[in-house]
């Protein structure tokens, strides 16, 4: 299975964003990018790739373990970035980073324990794609309009398993299926 662990924003706030995202649609060039959808959006905390189902029951025992160890935490969608000259666009977060990047960092600690080859650590950026480009694009006009943007804040009380099956019908645009196969309460919550 082709797994990552995130944490997704309630569909209140996907709202908000998707209403923002109408906008950003509505600037010049913005239909040369390919906009991911409400389903798809999330923050992900560590990617794992491949996972054979082996594997599967041992990282997930290891993530219920990161999620007891996590308490609950502040977070709201606020600005943007990008990656790559352009070919991510993304909105960033505020509140609770510190803690959304120690749960991204037991998120990885948890697979290496697991067994599943995770390469090279890299500090954790919190970031929701919401557009990606082919080529290197010029963001300027997407940043400054999302530079002003702050969803409600909403309390992060769970950590997600997430399948992500890739497109296979080879239509232009199709985008990942995205499926929650496990849930765990932070800090052994509900």
């Amino acid at each position: 299975m082709r797994l990552f662990a995130a944490v997704l924003p309630p569909e209140d706030v996907a709202a908000e964003l998707a209403a923002e995202v109408a906008e950003l649609k509505r600037l010049p060039g913005a239909e040369g990018l390919r906009w991911t959808g409400r389903p798809g959006w999330h923050f992900t905390l560590a990617f794992y790739g491949e996972v054979d189902d082996d594997v599967v029951t041992e990282l997930s025992a290891r993530l219920a373990r990161a999620a007891h160890r996590t308490g609950p935490f502040a977070l709201a969608l606020r600005g943007g970035g990008q990656f790559g000259h352009g070919r991510a666009l993304w909105a960033g977060a505020e509140g609770g980073l510190p803690t959304l990047r120690l749960l991204a960092d037991r998120a990885e600690a948890a697979a290496r324990k697991a067994g599943v080859e995770m390469g090279e650590h890299r500090r954790y950026k919190p970031h929701l794609t919401v557009a990606r480009s082919r080529e290197a694009f010029d963001t300027r006009p997407y940043l400054e309009a999302l530079a002003g943007f702050t969803s409600r804040t909403w309390t992060v009380d769970e950590l997600v398993l997430v399948r992500s099956n890739l497109p296979v019908s080879g239509v232009p645009g199709e985008q990942p299926r995205y499926e929650v196969v496990a849930r765990w309460a932070l800090g052994g919550a509900g």
